[in-house]
């Protein structure tokens, strides 16, 4: 790893992240912001993906590769979501979950 950053202060950064996209998804009622925290923790898997990779197996790329793939997917699902958000905006005049309660064409 880097000098003076080891595996443990690295899970402590994901895990706060974690945790923290988490608790973004469950309390806030924004759209956006539920998009941000979903993405908060999709990025704290990666970390965790390529911080384990790097310490038990340090001559292979399956971590890595696992992150990219996840990277790709996240982006796809980012895309879908903001398509689907603006609809809703476009339909509602407002993002709120609340407000958000069928699904109509």
């Amino acid at each position: 790893m880097i000098e003076g950053i080891g595996v443990f202060d690295i899970l402590v950064v994901s895990t706060a992240m974690f945790f923290i996209g988490i608790y973004g998804f469950l309390v806030r009622k924004n759209l956006i912001t539920i998009l941000m925290s979903v993405e908060l923790v999709l990025n704290a898997v990666n970390i965790n993906f390529v911080v384990f990779n790097k310490y038990l197996y340090p001559d292979l790329l399956q971590g890595y590769m696992f992150s990219l793939f996840a990277i790709g997917i996240a982006a796809a699902e980012a895309a879908v979501a903001i398509a689907i958000i603006l609809n809703v905006y476009r339909q509602m005049k407002g993002i709120d979950v609340e407000h958000v309660d069928t699904m109509k064409y």
